[in-house]
């Protein structure tokens, strides 16, 4: 199978792919797409394309709404890069702490006579804050929003947090002593910092804007290391200019954010370090491996993630439509070929649903009319017939 490659995406990913047979961009047409940041929204892809995965967490760069009508999962690596932005976001707090560009700003500009001397009489104007017993408010509690909690504690910090999605799993990731609010209006109106780590969707388009800024307290500092979009920009600096808002510092650029004293941006760089790239490299090719030689889902973000071990020689893959009788139908198309199911799973999530039968024969005569079958009834979007060669019981 071919794997069509965007961006530079780590060696370690790509490895595992060549190591188990897969080409990489070669000149056959692709069976998937393993990218980074390339906008996919003004690509053509192909028919040909099974899977499309992300090594990174955001995917608003991906069709995902196209991709999902057409019966092609999209996977992410959630915590992949969770602890690269958790210790870029632990920096961007320092930094709105202690005024560190802006000092060695001065410190490399001054000329002349005794530089340390010099220095030293203008120390005064760049007095700044301890992290120490102010309150951290975290927005999001997923793979980076838990860290940030919890290092936070480390550094003698009161921490508050908010996840409307909090489940268990989550909450063993975070630490006792982190409080838990019942409203993001409690997290705005307790903390000094607030920091958001949270999906972008378009129900959290401009989640923090004019009404959530104006319960910040007036010397609060905000950090989006998050995603664009999340924080209405423009508002931000209503609020920086109506000294509503100490200090805002974003790994974002846009329009409204250039050339404001109050405003620190990063170029995107939450996610880029060595050991993240490497690790979210090599997620994001378990998981196009994992689905394209079994039918397993992980961390797909329009399909329903399911993970069963392949101990029968074959399974078939059926993405559809989260609509009635949809089993009963595919059932049928098995009895008629007279095939017996040895398991069947079958979950749904929103508008979309995922079903994996498990076979223990499948006749080489009776593949095309099985899928030509499956694929006539409605709603079903896309079939794949997964082989197992190290199956005990043979065909």
């Amino acid at each position: 199978m071919n794997i069509k490659t965007y961006n530079a995406v780590s060696e370690k990913g790509l490895d595992y792919l060549s190591e188990r047979g897969y080409q990489i961009n070669g000149d056959e047409a692709p069976d998937g797409i393993l990218l980074r940041s390339q906008d996919l929204h003004h690509e053509t892809i192909p028919d040909s394309v099974k899977a499309v995965v992300r090594a990174g967490a955001g995917f608003n760069n991906i069709p995902v709404s196209e991709l999902s009508k057409r019966g092609i999962p999209v996977f992410n690596t959630p915590g992949g890069n969770a602890n690269a932005v958790k210790e870029l976001t632990v920096a961007a707090l320092i930094m709105a702490a202690r005024p560190i560009i802006s000092a060695i700003n001065f410190a490399n500009e001054t000329r002349g006579g005794d530089v340390s001397l010099r220095t030293e009489r203008n120390k005064g104007s760049y007095r700044g804050t301890e992290l120490y017993q102010k309150t951290l408010g975290v927005i999001g509690l997923g793979n980076v929003g838990s860290k940030v909690a919890n290092i936070a504690l480390s550094l003698g910090m009161d921490v508050i947090g908010y996840d409307p999605g909090l489940n268990a799993n989550t909450a063993w990731r975070i630490d006792r002593h982190v409080h838990h609010a019942a409203s993001v209006d409690e997290v705005l109106a307790a903390a000094d910092y607030v920091t958001v780590h949270i999906p972008y969707t378009k129900a959290n388009h401009h989640f923090i804007d004019a009404k959530k800024l104006a319960q910040l307290k007036p010397n609060a500092a905000l950090i989006n290391f998050s995603r664009s979009g999340i924080v209405d920009d423009e508002e931000a600096v209503k609020a920086l200019d109506d000294k509503k808002l100490r200090l805002f510092i974003t790994d974002f650029s846009s329009e409204p954010l250039l050339d404001n004293d109050r405003v620190i941006i990063t170029p995107h760089i939450g996610g880029s370090t060595v050991e993240a790239e490497d690790t979210s490299a090599l997620m994001a090719a378990k998981q196009m491996d994992d689905f394209l030689t079994s039918g397993n889902i992980v961390n797909s973000v329009n399909y329903p993630d399911i993970n069963e071990p392949f101990l029968t020689p074959y399974r078939i893959g059926i993405l559809h439509e989260n609509v009635p009788n949809m089993l009963g139908q595919i059932s049928q198309v098995f009895g008629k070929q007279d095939l017996n199911i040895e398991e069947l799973s079958n979950r749904a999530v929103g508008d979309y649903a995922y079903t994996l039968v498990a076979l223990n024969q499948l006749p080489a005569d009776h593949r095309q009319a099985i899928v030509s079958d499956i694929k006539g009834i409605g709603h079903v979007l896309n079939v794949e017939i997964y082989h197992n060669p190290d199956a005990d019981k043979a065909e």
